[in-house]
């Protein structure tokens, strides 16, 4: 790939600005925690992979900073920086379950000085966005078995290189059956409000040199219908217990559209976007982002003014309608319950 999403560089967090694609290939560097947190949140960072590694380099970044003399002086502080952390983006659970990882490995040596504590944290957040790496290609390895020699692939927003470390989830799945010398085609939705699917999942595919068509999002049905369409492949931010997902807003339409047409629905995502805590999607927190979104673009009005709106980021799709979810760990089928607790061994 011939970008990097996010990378720990000369003790900053140097990530590609996602809001300026696909005009423009601009990097943005971070100095301390809280512009990681702003990054987050204004999405010039995103996708759930992509969230979790940008919170761990950005509790690496409030260690470093910290001022304290004793541990529990610093656990403190260091307790605050997650907290603003956690506070950015409510749905992905990769962004807490990165947290919570950073934090452990500062409790595991809570008896060492605080310079070793920093440095081991920094040194955990550059693993973990390198496990990332190894994670998405595991995932199209395993993905990629699934996708026909001719296949027309749907996908849904962006899980590409873009919303990870690097490679991708569901566009992993598509460059692996591509690299494994596939003829196959995507169809790319553009994905209403931020336009991901438009601005960054075809500048991904286009780079790679994978044909890729973009459609708006209420022309998923009629190619379906049409036959056009012969697989799906999305992302998820957080799974529950029971195979219930959540993806961005209107994953779950295309998902009622494949089944009606017989078409197989996949998720990719890594075991870190499992949150077997929650039951069913009913418990999922759905992020609601600000009107703006939905009556401009790029800065421009297409709605009336004072029209009353409602954005919510993510929808779940239940799942009956997923034909499996392909993990790092295999593709899990048919009682997602019991086959999501067997793969992280509960």
């Amino acid at each position: 790939m011939s970008f990097r999403t996010i990378e720990w560089r000369d003790n900053k967090v140097v990530m590609i600005d996602q809001t300026r694609l696909p005009g423009e290939e601009v990097y943005n560097e971070y100095e301390d925690f809280q512009g990681v947190a702003e990054a987050i949140r204004g999405m010039i960072i995103r996708g759930a992979p992509a969230i979790g590694v940008a919170a761990a380099m950005g509790v690496a970044l409030g260690a470093r900073d910290i001022i304290a003399d004793t541990y529990e002086s610093f656990s403190r502080q260091l307790a605050n920086v997650c907290d603003v952390l956690a506070r950015t983006r409510p749905t992905a659970v990769n962004l807490f379950w990165a947290i919570e990882r950073m934090k452990r490995v500062a409790e595991a040596n809570r008896d060492r000085d605080l310079q070793f504590i920093r440095e081991t944290l920094k040194a955990e957040a550059i693993r973990i966005e390198q496990e990332d790496l190894e994670i998405c290609r595991a995932i199209g390895r395993h993905g990629g078995q699934l996708i026909r020699e001719g296949a027309t692939v749907l996908t849904h927003c962006n899980a590409g290189g873009l919303a990870t470390a690097g490679y991708g989830t569901a566009l992993g799945v598509i460059r692996a059956a591509h690299e494994a010398g596939k003829n196959i085609q995507v169809f790319a939705d553009e994905t209403r409000p931020w336009l991901q699917g438009a601005r960054l999942t075809a500048w991904e595919l286009m780079k790679d040199g994978i044909p890729v068509t973009l459609i708006s999002d209420n022309m998923a049905g009629y190619f379906m219908k049409k036959g056009a369409i012969t697989a799906c492949v999305v992302g998820a931010d957080r799974i529950a217990a029971n195979g219930d997902t959540a993806n961005k807003i209107g994953t779950y339409s295309v998902a009622v559209l494949a089944k009606e047409n017989k078409i197989p629905f996949y998720v990719a995502a890594p075991v870190s976007t499992l949150d077997l805590s929650i039951k069913s999607g009913d418990d999922i927190p759905i992020e609601e982002r600000h009107a703006s979104e939905v009556t401009h673009l790029q800065g421009l009005p297409v709605a009336p003014e004072g029209v009353k709106v409602r954005n919510p980021a993510f929808d779940v799709t239940p799942a009956r309608y997923i034909a499996g979810i392909i993990t790092e760990k295999g593709v899990v089928r048919g009682d997602y319950e019991k086959e999501l607790k067997a793969l992280v061994g509960q």
